[in-house]
Order: structure tokens, then sequence, then C-alpha cells
């Protein structure tokens, strides 16, 4: 960070600009100061003391110091030349150190030795009296060095004394030479504070000093050889000085880890380069190692530059971090290495098996087990963001819970204030109880305020917690005044002045701040002088006037036209005193940190004018001052010197003495009283006893004017949610904008136009945090930049924001699923998170590690640009590499953490035709019996475009077999309400898409999710106000800190949609409709975000629209509502009614009856009545007339409200009322007696019969039914019951020859009724068609069998009509046939016959079944096994038949029974068959029969067989066969001959009839 330009030729070091890095290192290393041996010594060099307290102690403080000092002195030049002294020097140091020691002798051994140059003690700060008792020839002494003191921005003393090195120098040399002067006054009464070898040192001293005198009158002669020395030596010294040389530590060799076995030695190396040379220091586990207390473990070297640490014999203890801590005056730095100690398995060191050993370092915790541990550091009862006042005290606290609890240890606490550590001071104190941290404020100021951290360490380890604390302005004792200005700094002192510079404050009181005057006070005093009699603008101001050597604190007021605000806090006090008059710097640090020392002082000459100064230039210009800086001439004789300032106006030679009255004493000087916008040029002149000097050369022209501009205004002021009393403010920062010293931010509540201060110390950065906000309030925001210039202008006023729950970054992403596949990409899918942080999602990151062998490698980042999709492609993967993905999201408070590592996944090809998973499964609107399911399409949708979804649910403790589907045919929206849960039962569900090649895989579960109505559950209610706007409203109490409502329709979100507004404030929220319509029909749902899915919705279709609009419209017209409008309706006997209903109507409502623009009243032909409670509103009449026919309206008068209705019963609308009014006056004659009360119509049933069947009423015994069918009687054998009042009439197999009309008539006594149904034409071709459809319907699933032919399918039905189409296909062709493939019907088969099948006949056949509107298919797939197993009957079949074919067998030809007389020829003849030609063979009664003379047997032709017997015997009767075979088979042919003889015969006849003559 570059210096503001008036400090940029100072030679001073300055804490406030330190970069951060230096800060973070000094700060680190004064914290290790406090815990060392080493700090010891010094220690009033170190301590923290008022001012007050210095001067009470300044006399002691003297007398133990001045030994040391002299010393010091005389060893300067020594030290200067001798490296081995100072090697020496640095031994002796690291042995007091180590042993604890604060013997300055014992720590400074190399101070025994006494320069051969002797030296003259001088003072600087002495009192009137020390004055008087002054030798007259004593001059003031010359004190030069390489660094100049000036006081950084600090809070406390003790800070302030440690910001720089050359001050520490400067007391001990200050404070040495009041003990000089002290001892020479008082050596006897200070012998318990001063040994006696300190007093014989002083007065030898003062022996030394008359010699010297002496010695430089009688050398006057040897001046010029002096002068010659003094000029070599200034060179050498002005070289030193230069800037260039001295730079901060820098290791070019960084120590490296290392692991190795026990009982191996380590080293560790590192190299530093640095000017001063830095002083190098080895810490383990951040405590510093001691050589001498373990000598032989380690062993510290530096060679050549290299620095080594040697460990011997490692064991398990020095197991630790090791840092190398290099320090010069320019900075610190530290290199960190690990040394990891080993140990072979099996070797525990049981001595380390119980907790507490003492060998352990800080950093670790014992284990039963013993082994190191992290601590683990919690805060309990913690402060929180806190407000006070000036004046007031505060205390910030917290209990600090660490584990585990090691009392031997005791933590290490510490606080800082924005970055930077607190130290006690008298405005804050610090407490540590064993357990609670404590920061007390004893008197708030403005620059208290700040982010407070507490840190918290033990050891390595340490956890911190940081709240803000907020200051308010003390109460103006003039009201309208400003408020007091902070930071109150002195930047520079000499001997002429002090540069003051301070903060402008953020509040001024109602008008513009005119000015700051400054007030000074010389410390041991109370007496304040104002400094400065005009205001002064520039926050930055010299003070002159000052005495020489004292002390002085100051403080700065604002003014502006009201009135001057309080006094900021007093700044440190600081003495008048000029550091380059001292001594040069020559020596090496005291301390290895304080930088580096050199001190040489000459011997002045006398009676020689000086020379010019050198080096003079305008360091710091303003409209009020310009200051001016040179260097003291290297000739300047033997007296002090004193300084003329002169200035001219440019382009002149016209030189004027400025400082006539009062010469300068030091090489600085403020110049006032000059013309703002003129030129000046400037030089200095030296002066003594012997003379005055030649000028110096004269500066450049400077313009008298402020160099630093105020800043422009800060843009782009943006607010954010942060909690419910806290809003996050952000900015840019002003352009060309120079030496910020931060930035006011302002609040005002919207509309109050009243702005009151978010902070009170400027804050640094682009970034803060209101708080104290009213929760639910909108504010805008305005800034303010700060410079020493001034404030800019306000900034713009921010956008309004209310304020809300915090925002925090979400929580991780979950269920990551890869989507789709390729060759060297995949597509990755996930969760939304559970918690949102209270802001949108705005994106996701998501980033890849390879996984080889198991072993993940390094995480990458996937996408540099947040996408807003739950999905993302990772392009250039490697093909067949397996990879693990982790996400991460990000809202406007930043990015989350990254979810949990997913599975691993393969990045191949997907080549699957069904699509992938949906994603992003949730469950919304859950109730007892209900809930909502949204998903989100498959990224890979496969070969064809995703035509629906299917959702499967199981209960959440079921099994895998348990899924269920809920849709049986797929849906195309992707949200489903599921219906049917069982309440308090878990569930999960999946989804899963489908396209024209199938069901792709279900996607990843979503739940489980209970089914229950959560107490507090509220619904969406719709909302018609009395201006007649329709809106829906939900409010919910089970809100988080950082939910929303999100409104979508039908669940899309709604968040741009012109025709909707929404507002929520608080648990409610409402959506308007601006112009409802058609456009707006659909379901609206509203979620809360960060719950558990609590959401509600309310579907608006067309009757709820037409209602809504309805609603409105009353609303914005109050009519009487009418529930029913006037409508007319024909009474049973013919009687006419009119009549409506409103929905409510007073006592005092009137009704009046218009017909046709006149009003009628009640009479003969009207009967009118009103029933106020019902809302009905009637008039009757007895029949309808032709002169009724007009307009009939009905008008309501209640209240305000009106209301009417009419009904227009003219044309054809009257005639067919008056008709409807007659036909209803027959009716009830009809209904008298017997009559239809559901006229004839007809029915299909299941078995393909067509039913006709009507409805009768108001029957008896007597009444008879007949059927007719075109005129003619149908005679039913069953008698109709009437018991359930339906006649029917069945006709079975329904065809074309029953197409007629058919009637039912109802005859009794009291009259008859029919009733007729056509069918034919039209009406016969729909029940025709309905038929057909049934027994399409009826038909089974096609069938296979095989026949002798070939194979044949067929499906049976009811009965068959030839009004039933068949078409028959084969694989999606309709077939042709042929003689090979045939179709028909066979009864109530319908087959198709395939002939000596083929492989082509194979696949898949379909029969379609026309009604004559639809087709019914019944399909088969006649392949493979079907196929094979039908073609193989076949052949069987095939088989028999052949050989039922050809087998022997009797054609024909030989009768059942043969009777014939005895004693005829009996000649049979039969034809056989077979092939080859059979065997023929014959039996009687089971024997072989041969062929005889009486019995001839024949075969002729192999077809034709002959039996022949010439005479019958009664020996042939009996039973004869023919049996023929062959190679297919065998038959036989049975006939019986039965042979009977006449006269037996007649015989026989004769017995019968005369038995029967005798039983008569």
């Amino acid at each position: 960070m570059s210096l503001p330009f008036y400090q940029r030729l100072h030679q001073h070091y300055d804490l406030s600009y330190r970069n951060r890095d230096l800060r973070t290192a000094m700060s680190q290393y004064q914290q290790e100061k406090k815990s060392s041996a080493i700090y010891t010594h010094g220690s009033a060099a170190y301590s923290s003391r008022s001012s007050a307290a210095h001067r009470q102690e300044s006399q002691a403080f003297s007398q133990a110091s001045a030994s040391s000092y002299q010393q010091q002195a005389s060893q300067a030049t020594e030290f200067a030349h001798s490296s081995a002294v100072s090697q020496k020097a640095a031994s002796d140091y690291d042995y007091g150190y180590s042993h604890g020691l604060t013997d300055s002798r014992l720590m400074l051994g190399y101070s025994s030795k006494l320069s051969p140059q002797t030296k003259r003690a001088k003072k600087s700060l002495l009192s009137g009296e020390e004055k008087e008792n002054l030798p007259s020839d004593y001059m003031v002494p010359i004190f030069s060095g390489r660094q100049v003191h000036v006081s950084g921005i600090t809070d406390t003393e003790e800070e302030r004394i440690k910001e720089a090195a050359a001050y520490i120098a400067q007391r001990n040399l200050l404070a040495s030479e009041e003990g000089i002067t002290a001892a020479k006054q008082s050596t006897a009464a200070k012998q318990s504070t001063v040994s006696k070898q300190s007093t014989s040192t002083l007065h030898r001293e003062e022996a030394v000093e008359k010699k010297s005198r002496k010695v430089a009158i009688r050398e006057k002669a040897e001046h010029l050889s002096l002068k010659k020395t003094l000029e070599e030596t200034e060179a050498y010294h002005k070289k030193l000085n230069e800037d260039s040389l001295l730079h901060a530590p820098e290791f070019i060799i960084k120590p490296r880890s290392h692991t190795v076995w026990e009982k191996e030695n380590v080293i560790l190396h590192c190299s530093v380069a640095g000017w001063p040379e830095p002083r190098l220091t080895w810490y383990k586990n951040q405590v510093p190692i001691n050589v001498h207390a373990n000598p032989e473990k380690y062993i510290i070297g530096s060679r050549y530059g290299m620095h080594t640490l040697e460990i011997n014999a490692c064991d398990f203890e020095d197991t630790a971090q090791y840092r190398a801590s290099a320090m010069n005056a320019k900075g610190e730095l530290s290199a960190y290495a690990s040394v990891v100690v080993k140990r072979y398995k099996g070797e525990l060191d049981e001595t380390r098996s119980h907790a507490g050993v003492s060998t352990l370092p800080l950093s670790f915790g014992v284990t039963p087990y013993g082994y190191a541990s992290k601590f683990e550091i919690h805060f309990d009862d913690k402060f929180d963001v806190s407000f006070g006042r000036e004046g007031e005290t505060m205390s910030l606290g917290c209990r600090v819970v660490i584990t585990p609890e090691i009392k031997r240890f005791q933590p290490e606490i510490q606080w800082y204030r924005n970055g930077v550590p607190v130290s006690p001071s008298k405005w804050v104190q610090t407490h540590w109880s064993g357990d609670r941290a404590t920061l007390t404020f004893s008197h708030l100021n403005k620059e208290d305020e700040g982010l407070y951290t507490i840190r918290v360490r033990m050891g390595e380890y340490y956890e911190q917690y940081s709240a803000y604390v907020f200051v308010r302005d003390a109460e103006a004792e003039i009201e309208g005044a400003p408020a007091s200005p902070l930071d109150v700094v002195c930047l520079d002192a000499n001997k002429d002045y002090i540069i003051i510079t301070w903060k402008q404050p953020a509040v001024d009181g109602g008008s513009p701040i005119l000015g700051y005057f400054i007030d000074k006070c010389e410390v041991g005093t109370d007496t304040w002088s104002q400094c400065n009699d005009i205001p002064v603008k520039f926050a930055r101001f010299p003070v002159t006037g000052l005495i020489e050597g004292r002390s002085y604190i100051f403080r700065v007021r604002a003014v502006n036209k009201t009135g001057i605000g309080l006094p900021s806090r007093v700044s440190e006090p600081v003495a008048a005193l000029d550091p380059a008059e001292k001594a040069r710097l020559k020596s090496r640090p005291s301390a290895p940190w304080t930088g580096q020392i050199i001190v040489t002082e000459e011997e002045p000459t006398e009676g020689i004018i000086p020379g010019p100064p050198t080096d003079l230039s305008v360091i710091e210009a303003t409209q009020s001052y310009v200051v001016l800086s040179w260097k003291p001439p290297g000739q300047r004789g033997h007296e002090g010197i004193l300084y003329f300032v002169e200035k001219c106006e440019a382009g002149t030679e016209n030189w004027q003495r400025v400082n006539t009255e009062l010469p300068v004493k030091s090489p600085r000087f403020a110049l006032f009283d000059l013309v703002e916008g003129k030129s000046y040029r400037f030089r200095v002149r030296c002066s003594n006893s012997a003379g005055v000097g030649e000028p110096s050369e004269a500066t450049e022209v400077t313009v008298v004017g402020d160099k630093l501009d105020i800043p422009k205004p800060p843009s782009n002021i943006i607010p954010s949610r942060n909690t419910n009393t806290s809003v996050v403010v952000t900015w840019e920062e002003p352009k060309d904008a120079k030496e910020l010293v931060g930035y006011y931010i302002e609040a005002s509540v919207v509309g109050s136009g009243k702005w009151e201060p978010c902070n009170n110390n400027p804050v640094k950065g682009t970034r803060f945090t209101c708080h104290g906000l009213t929760t639910g309030q909108s504010y805008v925001f305005r800034v303010r930049a700060v410079n020493a210039a001034g404030l800019s202008e306000y900034s713009q006023d921010s956008e309004a924001i209310e304020v809300k729950a915090a925002i925090a970054p979400p929580s991780p992403p979950c269920d990551i699923t890869c989507l789709e596949s390729f060759r060297d990409s995949m597509v990755l899918g996930w969760k939304h998170p559970d918690k949102t942080g209270g802001a949108e999602i705005t994106g996701y990151y998501v980033n890849y590690r390879e996984v080889i062998d198991g072993v993940p490698g390094k995480w990458r980042e996937a996408n540099i640009k947040a996408i807003s999709d739950e999905a993302y492609k990772i392009c250039n993967l490697k093909e067949n590499m397996v990879y693990q993905f982790q996400v991460a999201a990000m809202n406007i408070a930043g990015l989350g953490a990254p979810s949990a590592v997913s599975a691993s996944f393969k990045c191949e090809e997907w080549t699957i035709a069904v699509p992938g998973p949906p994603h992003s499964l949730k469950c919304s609107e859950v109730r007892k019996t209900s809930l909502v399911l949204q998903w989100k399409p498959p990224t890979y949708s496969g070969r064809t475009p995703v035509t629906g979804y299917f959702v499967d649910i199981k209960e959440a403790k079921a099994k895998e077999d348990q899924w269920r589907g809920l849709n049986e045919a797929p849906i195309k929206n992707v949200y489903l309400r599921v219906q049917g849960l069982k309440e308090g039962v878990s569930y999960v569900f999946r989804v899963r898409a489908m396209n024209q090649a199938g069901v792709g895989k279900p996607s990843d579960l979503a739940g489980p999710v209970v089914a229950e109505t959560r107490p507090g559950t509220k619904e969406v209610v719709v909302n018609v106000d009395d201006d007649g706007i329709i809106s829906l409203n939900f409010e919910c109490d089970q809100m988080a800190p950082n939910s929303e409502f999100a409104w979508s329709k039908d669940y899309v979100p709604t968040e741009d949609s012109p025709r909707l507004e929404v507002e929520s404030k608080g648990n409610k929220t409402k959506m308007t409709f601006k112009d409802l319509g058609e456009e707006d029909l659909g379901l609206y749902s509203c979620d809360v975000t960060d719950t558990d899915g609590i959401a509600s919705s309310y579907l608006i279709d067309e009757e709820e629209l037409k209602r809504l609009l309805a609603l409105s419209q009353e609303h914005k017209f109050p009519t009487v509502p009418v529930k029913s409008e006037l409508a007319v309706e024909i009474l049973e006997k013919g009687q006419v009614r009119f009549w409506m209903q409103a929905e409510k109507l007073s006592g005092n409502a009137k009704v009046n009856f218009i017909f046709n623009d006149k009003e009628i009243f009640e009479g003969p032909k009207y009967k009118m009545h009103v029933d106020r409670n019902t809302g009905i509103i009637e008039m009757f009449m007895e029949k309808l007339q032709d002169e009724d026919e007009g307009t009939y309206t009905f008008q309501i008068q209640d209240g305000r409200a009106t209301g009417h209705s009419t009904l227009v019963l003219i044309g054809d609308v009257y005639k067919k009322l008056q008709k409807e009014a007659e036909f209803q006056r027959q009716e009830w004659i009809r209904k008298q007696g017997p009559h239809f009360v559901e006229y004839l119509s007809w029915e299909v049933t299941g078995e393909c019969n067509v039913l006709l069947k009507c409805k009768v009423a108001n029957i008896k015994k007597e009444t008879h039914i007949v059927w007719y069918k075109d005129d003619r009687e149908i005679s039913v054998d069953e008698k109709h019951d009437f018991k359930d009042g339906i006649c029917t009439l069945l006709i079975t197999e329904f065809s074309k020859k029953d197409a007629g009309i058919y009637e039912v008539i109802l005859t009794d006594d009291r009259g008859k009724d029919k009733s007729r149904l056509k069918l034919v034409d039209e009406a016969f071709k729909e029940l025709m068609t309905e038929v057909c459809k049934a027994i399409a319907l009826s038909a089974t699933n096609l069938k296979i069998q095989s026949t002798a032919e070939g194979i044949r399918l067929y499906s049976l039905v009811t009965y068959y009509l030839d009004d039933l189409k068949v078409n028959w296909s084969h694989n999606g062709n309709a077939i042709k046939y042929s003689d090979r493939v045939k179709n028909g019907v066979t009864g109530e088969q319908i087959w198709l016959q395939i002939n000596e099948p083929t492989p082509n006949d194979k696949g898949k056949y379909v029969m379609e079944l026309f009604d004559g509107k639809t087709g019914h298919q019944r399909m088969v797939d006649l392949s493979g096994q079907a196929y094979e197993e039908a073609f193989a009957e076949f052949q069987r079949l095939k088989q028999a038949a052949i050989a039922e074919k050809n087998r022997a067998r009797v054609v024909g030809g030989l009768p059942d029974v043969v009777t014939i007389q005895e004693g005829k020829a009996l000649n049979l003849t039969c034809i056989v068959w077979g092939d080859p030609t059979p065997e023929v063979s014959w039996l009687k009664n089971e024997k072989p029969l041969a062929s005889s003379e009486h019995c001839s047997l024949k075969f002729e032709a192999g077809k034709t067989a002959y039996f022949t017997i010439s005479a019958v015997m009664s020996s042939d009767s009996g039973k004869y066969g023919l049996v023929v075979k062959n190679k297919y088979g065998s038959e036989t042919s049975d006939f019986t001959v039965s042979v009977f003889i006449p006269e037996e015969e007649a015989r026989k006849a004769e017995e019968p009839q005369k038995g029967d003559k005798k039983s008569k």
C-alpha cells in the first residue's frame, strides 16, 4: 500500500500504513513477546504506562538505565566494525533468554567494553533549575539517525510505544541522559536503585567529559582533518540510510517437511535474506525451542547464510509443526515444516499410555492410547451485536468450553478489533476467569466501534467468534451542533510543530461542518488552549508555538453554524522534540525485533559559519499551510544551528524572511498566511554565533492549495437481506479516490425523510452490515466517502429493501444421478437443496474427479459460470473412465457447502432406446389422504420423444416387490395429485418416462413422506372484496425465518405473469387477478420455501370462473342475489307455474309482476305468492291461452338492492310450452288407468340377445299386456306378473329377420295405453351394431389347431351374423385368400385355415371383428415354439390322414343281416379298397373260414370279394366277417346269415293264433 502524499518524504515508520501481512506478523510477534522470558530484559522500554506514570518513575528509571545506555553508546563503534563481538553478543543474548535472566550485564555482555573515544552526556528535557546549573559552554547536541519516530494511529500508549524501534532507542537515550543529571544531584539518595559500580562509572564519565572539552579546544587546529572525517562519515551514513537497502525478510530456501522413523535424526534447512540481517528463531508448535534446556536434543546452527535445526534421536513427541521465524526492522516472515515420526508396528511406548504426560506438546491432547488428538473449542453464552453510547461502559464476554480439558494448559485468549489485536489500556481491560473471557470498556468512545473478535488458541488449534459493536454519539450540549471527531493522532513531531490528524464525524448536526478547532494541553496540567483562530476544513493541521521538550495531548472540536460540538477523545501524549538532533543511528538493535539504530556523535567545530541546508523540499501543501523539510548542512561549526526560512512569489527574486522573530530549531517548518492560489518558492539559511550561512537551493514552484480533493460519492448502492434486524449494504468505490479514510453509511425508513447513521467510525472496504433495524420495515441507504479533505456528497439512494430474515448460503444439493451419458460427456441431475438460505437459488457449481482403481483423484471445476437448472452436461470427459461428482448451490449470500460425493459413474455411450429417468422429484400439499408429486422430464429422451409418465408408489417400509402403479395410462403432465393415501403411513414415490420404444428406468425416490394433515395447516381461500377484486389468499403459521411464498399456475411459477400481482407480508400472501378471464383457468398453488413441503392449491375451472365473475359483478353493483332465475314449469294437471328464487329476502322486500310491460295483479287468472324466508317468488296460471304469449318479468326491490328476472315466451317457445301443458293434462288423464312409466326400449344382453323392455304402473290383476310385431300378435309362453313393473320380450340370436315395428298394449276396464318401438332402417342398424359389438366382445382369443390339411386359427363367438365383418392380417398386412389360405365361419367358430404351412407363415396374426363402428381385435403369435408345436402336430395328423386314406377297408356291398331260405343260393359281393392291395380273409363265428365247394370265397382284381353258397343249409346260419388288411391297417366287416325252413316258419305262425282263440 502506498503512503499518503504528505508522508512520502517523511523518514518515519507508520503502523497504520503497514500492509496486512506485516501487521499480522507483528501482532503475532507481540503476542509471543509477552510469554517469553526474553522480554524481561528492558521491561521499562516495553511496559505500558500512562504519561503520568512515566513522570513519577522517571528518576528511578533513569538511574537504572544510565549504565546500560553508556555501555551501549560506547560500544556503537565496536559494533559497526567487529563481527566477532556481535556474535558473542548474540550468544550471550541467547543464553540469557534461555535461562530467563534479566541482568543487563549478562544479557548484553559486549557492553563491558568502552569506546576509545570519550563521549559527553547530553540533555533534552531540562527543568529551569537544571538549565541554570548547566555550564555556559554546554551546547545542544545534534542527534541524527536513520529513523524519525512518529506515533501511529493506535488506541493505547502501549501500542504506540511498540510501533517503532527508533522511538524505543530515543526514549532510552533521553532517559539515560536524565539519569546522568539525577545521578549528579542525588547519587547518595538512590543507593537502593543504582549500584556502587554505576555511581563510580558516572563520576569517571564526568571526568572524561571535562577532559574531552579541553582536548577539543587544543585540537582546533586539526579541524580540517576532522572535517574531512566527518564528511566521509556523513557520506557513509547517507548511503546507509537509503530505503532501497532496507527490505523485509525473504526465504530463499524454505524448510521442507520430513517423515522419519523413531531414533533417527532429522535436519531442517532454510536460507533467508533481508536487510538489516534478519534474526531467525525456531519454534515447535508455536513454542520457541530452548536449545540450552535440551542441549543434546536440538542443535541450531547458522553458517554462510544457511540456518539449520537438527533434532537428534527423534521420538514420537517430536511429531509437530516447526516454524522458522525471521525478523528485522522491516517486518517478520515465517516458514513452516512438519515432522512426522513413525513407529514400527508393535513398539507402542507404554510410558505414554496415561493421560497427562508432561512431555506432550501444548497442541496435542491425550487419549487413552497415548496418541495426539485435536482440541475442540466451543463458545457458549456469546456476546451479540452490541450498541452503546459515548461515555458509557460496556462488557463483551462469552464462555469458552475446551475438550479435552487439560488443566495444566490454559488457552491463549486474544481480542481483536477490525483484525488488530486489542491491548489493555485505560480505555479497555481484558479478563480470563478460567472458563469465561471478558472485554470491558470503562469509557466508550467512537474509536471503539468495530468488529470485535475473540480468538481462543490451544497450541496450533484455535477457534474465534466475532460480533460488531456500535457506539452512538453522545447527546450534544447544543442542539444542532456537530458530533465529535475521532481518531486524533500526532503524525509528526519536532521542536517547532506537531502535525495533528483526525477523522470527520458522521453527524453534522443538520448543517454542514464549517471546520475544526484544535486544542492542546500540556501533560501534567488541565488547561486547554485553542491552537487556531479560524476553523480549518482539512483534517490535518500543524500545531506550532510549542515549548521544546514538553509533552502535549490534543483534541479536536467540529463547528457548524449552530455552534461547536463536543471535543474528541484526547490523543496520546507526544513530546515537542526533534529526533534528528539526537544522534546518527549506527548501532544494532538491542533486540532482534526492534530494528537497527546506528548512533554516532561528532565533535563540533567552533567559529565556522554553517553551510547551506540540503535536500529542501515541500512535503505538504494545503490551502492553509505549507510544510518544508530539509537536511542540516555538513559544515555547521562548533555551535548548534538555527534556521531562517525565506519565500518569494514565482517569477520574482523578491525574497522575504518568514520567521524573523522566531528562528527555527528543527529541519522542518510549517508556513502559514500564504495566499491561496498563488505560486511560491522557498529557501532556508543556517545561522550560529559565527553568522548566517548561504541559502539553500530554492524549491520548485509550489501552488498554495489542497493537493487532495474531496472524493466523489460512491455508486451502485446495493442492499441485501442479512437478518431480521440487519441489512448488508455494498457499494462501488468512487473513481479517482485518493487517501480514502473510509465510508459513512446512513439509513432511512421509506417515506420518513429522516436519515440515521449506521456507523460512527468510518469503515474500510465496500461492504457493511447495518444492524439495529426494525423487522418488516422498508429502508433506503446512502453512503459517503471520507478522506482528509472532507466528506463526499451523498450517493444516490439505494432501492428500498424490507428487513427480513437472514440470507445465508443454501444447504447442499442431494441425490446426484446420471441422466444421460455419451462417449466424452455426461448429464447429471440432482435435487434442490432442502434449505435455500432465505434467498432464491441463483445457480449451481459442479465438481468432478476421476476414480482409477477405486482411488479418487483431485477435484476439478466443471463449470465456471453458475448454471440455473438442476441438471448439467459435463463435457471433455474421458471415454470409459469412472467419475465422481459433487454439486454446490449458490444464492445472493454466497456459495453453499458442496454435496456429498456421488456414486461412481462410467462415461460411456448410452444406446438404449427408452428414455432416461425423470429427476428433481418433489412432494408438496401433503394431506392425510393426498399429496402432489412433481418432477422434471428426463434429460435423455431415448430414440423418440417422451410421450408420458408412469408414477409408482409403495409404503416406505415395504419391500421392492411391493411397488404399484398409480396410473394405468401414461400422463403427459409433470405433476400428479396422488389420492387415496392412508393417514399416518409413510410413502415413497418414483416416476418412469415412456416413449415409443417403451418405459425407461425409474427415477430416484421421492420421500419418504408421511400422509398427514399437520396441525395448523391452512388452505388457499378465494376472496372477492367490496370492489369486486378477486384474489387468492394463503396464510402460514409455520414459516421459518428465511421462508418465502412461491405462487405457481399448473405448477409453473407465475413471477413474470402480467395478469397477476402478488403481495406478501409477514405470514400472509395474496395473489390478485388483474382481469380474471378464460386465460386464467388452471390450478393455482402456493408453496412456502424452507419448510417441509407446506403448500396448498386452488382450482379455477370454468364453473368457478363464472361464479367468481358473477360474484365480482355483484360486489361492484349491489343486487339482490338470485338463486334461480325466472323459470316456468308445467305442473301435473297442466297448470303453469312461473317462479324464481332469491338468495335472501328481508321482510321489506317487494315484488312487481310484469307481463308485456304491464303490471298484473292477483285475480282469477293469476295466483301469486312470495315466501320471504326461502326467497321463492311464484305465479300460477290454470292454462295457457293464445293471448298469454309474451314477456314475463319479476321485479324485486329489497332496500337499496334491486334485482329482476325476465322470461320470454313467444313464437315456437310459447307454442311448445302450450303443447307441453296440453300434453301434461292428457298425461294426467292417461295416468288414471294403466300406463307406461318408461316406454319401450331395447338392450343387448351379455349373451348377445336383444331384450325389449318397458316399465308400467297403475297395474291390477285384470290388466292385460299384448306384444305385437308388424301388427301381428306375438305369442308369449309366460304370463307377466308385473311385480317390479318391468315387462320384457327376449329375442334370441337377433338377425335381419327380426327387424320390424314392435308394439305393446296395456288394457283393462280403466283404459288402455300403448308403446311402439321401431326397429327398422337406422334404428335397426344401430341395434345391429350393438349386437355385433356384443358378439365381437364375446370372441375368445385366437387359438391354434392343427389339422391334417394344415394349421387352423380360430375364435369362438356366441353366435355369428353376416353383419359382423371379419378381416384377417398377417404381420400387419391383410391376408390374400387362396386355395392354400382360406377363412370361414363354421357355426360359432370363425377360422382361418392355412394348408401346408411353411416358415413364411410364421408371425403375428390378427383377427379384426368390425361391428359397423369400431373394430375389435384378437391376435395370436404363430412363431417360435407355438409354430413348431403346431407344425409337428400337423405333420402327425397328415400322416394319420394318409394312413386312414390308404388303409384296407370294406367300401360296401355286405349287408348287416342276410335271411335266406334253406336250399337257396347265397351270393354276396363287396368292394374292398386299400393301397397297397389288402389281403382278404373270412371268419365264421370268429373262426377262419376257408373256401370250399359248398362255400366259395373269391377275391378278384384286388378290389372285389365274392361270397357264394350254392345251397344254403341250416348249418350255414351264423356270424360271418370279412377281414381286409394291409400295412396301414385292417378292418373287419361283419354280417349275419339266418337260414329258415318254410314249414317251420308256418308252424310257428299258426301256434300264436291258436293260443289267442283259446284265451277268448
